[in-house]
């Protein structure tokens, strides 16, 4: 499957229209998505919802990595 780019409003703190409380987040949400991408990842607005909380420190690794062996950020 090809890359497609997503939609990031840097001004707006937005990723797929999903908030953000700051740019640093944003930008390190941002990489870690570009990053999987290449790997084949195809993001959702729940997926970056889980990633961007998961560099809050809303949910701890375990969560992260079981949410993607599951696949329930789809």
């Amino acid at each position: 499957m090809p890359y497609a780019p997503i939609a990031i409003d840097r001004e707006a703190l937005t990723i797929m229209n999903v908030p953000f409380p700051d740019l640093e987040t944003l930008e390190s949400t941002a990489e870690a998505i570009g990053s999987n991408m290449f790997e084949g990842f195809q993001p959702t607005r729940k997926g970056i919802e889980i990633i961007r909380d998961y560099c809050l420190g809303k949910i701890p690794f375990a969560q992260l990595t079981a949410t993607a062996k599951e696949k329930s950020y789809e």
